[in-house]
């Protein structure tokens, strides 16, 4: 499942440098997360960066992109294959 981030978000501006695939940005009024390139960090680390360094706990799971284990796998192998996720260190 791609995460999303809530209202609860305060624009602390700790997530978005932590996301291997650039799938975290500004919107209008919180940060916001692309579900096209959120693997919940599948690929580089044992859990998603966003949430590991959020202060205030508004990033979860999003209902409306439910992906299996395997479907984040291939489309962290996809984002790399297209030069959009950066290769593990």
């Amino acid at each position: 499942m791609a995460l999303r981030i809530t209202d609860a978000c305060i624009n602390c501006d700790v997530c978005e440098p932590e996301c291997p695939n650039g799938a975290i940005s500004a919107g209008p009024e919180i940060y916001v997360i692309d579900p096209r390139r959120c693997t919940e960090c599948v690929g580089h680390f044992d859990a998603p960066q966003c949430r590991e360094v959020c202060p205030v706990d508004c990033i979860p799971l999003d209902p409306q992109w439910p992906e299996s284990p395997e479907a984040l796998r291939a489309k962290y192998e996809r984002l790399l294959a297209e030069g959009i996720a950066k290769p593990p260190a």
